[in-house]
């Protein structure tokens, strides 16, 4: 039985992985939670656990600007937290550490990254989440396992971000944009079996976990439509805004817009392992996600 600690409560990736171990993994995986709010978690005895898996964070902000406050929270949190908790992983005893990193390290100005893609942050968030998965792979060595998650976007039922506006315009909206990008995606459970399977098996490393299909925006917004029961028309009238709206850097809707209709992929490669993550393909996510079991 692998025992693990998950620091950070009421995440959504803390608390859907513990659902999908307790599901899938009940005689191999325990798991208990700590909030990291306040100071209280120093005086938690880490040595009970096997593994820390550390989902605590502040998310990145869709405003497109970042604000010195919200700088300084990246820092403390993302970069400063982390380390300190990995730190205290590894002097309890602990012998695995999972960390949260992001693809957002690269940069977003890469269509496709590889495995000789050098990380290039560039918003705060972005910086803060590298500066703590440099210093925490420093920290491993032969009794001390660091496994730094850079996934891409992960959406599931219940999530925050872009996935959620994506799936009410397309079962409101009337007309919808045909623009062609590819996206790379990691489906909830797709991403909790690949944590699971990493914990079960010790793995360290640095891993790039994403479904096996890439995901053009247009197209998503026609499977959520079609599963939803609405009737959209999919058209290429609007995509001279799509464009504008990727090239004006300064303002709001470039951030929005180039959340959902920038091009950003790992290479596949990349995402192959020697074992079987990816418990559903691209559409029956959507259909579990959209409430079509």
């Amino acid at each position: 039985m692998k025992r693990v600690l998950i620091t950070g409560a009421n995440s959504y990736i803390g608390t859907s992985f513990k659902n999908h171990a307790a599901a899938h993994y009940p005689s191999e995986i325990s798991v208990e939670t700590l909030d990291m709010i306040g100071p209280l978690w120093r005086e938690k005895n880490f040595s009970d656990f096997d593994i820390v898996f550390h989902v605590a964070g502040i998310a990145h902000a869709d405003s497109g600007r970042e604000t010195e406050e919200e700088k300084a929270r990246y820092f403390a949190v993302n970069r400063d937290l982390a380390i300190e908790t990995a730190k205290k992983a590894k002097r309890d005893g602990v012998k695995q550490f999972v960390f949260m990193s992001s693809m957002l390290v690269y940069g977003t100005s890469q269509e496709r990254i590889n495995k000789d893609t050098v990380p290039q942050p560039v918003l705060c968030y972005a910086l803060s989440k590298w500066q703590a998965d440099e210093k925490i792979r420093e920290l491993a060595d032969e009794n001390f396992k660091v496994s730094i998650m850079r996934p891409p976007m992960i959406y599931g039922k219940n999530c925050r971000g872009n996935y959620p506006l994506l799936s009410k315009i397309a079962r409101h909206a009337p007309i919808f944009p045909d623009y062609k990008n590819e996206r790379s995606m990691c489906y909830i459970e797709n991403f909790c079996e690949f944590v699971c399977q990493i914990i079960i098996r010790g793995q360290a490393g640095v891993f790039f976990p994403q479904n096996s299909e890439y995901v053009n925006t247009s197209d998503m917004v026609r499977t959520i439509a079609r599963v939803a029961g609405h009737k959209i028309f999919i058209s290429k009238t609007f995509n001279f805004l799509v464009a504008l709206g990727l090239c004006v850097k300064p303002f709001r809707i470039a951030e929005r817009t180039g959340k959902a209709f920038a091009t950003l992929t790992y290479d596949k490669s990349m995402s192959e392992y020697d074992f079987n993550y990816r418990v559903a393909d691209f559409e029956t996510s959507i259909k579990f996600i959209e409430g079509k079991n």
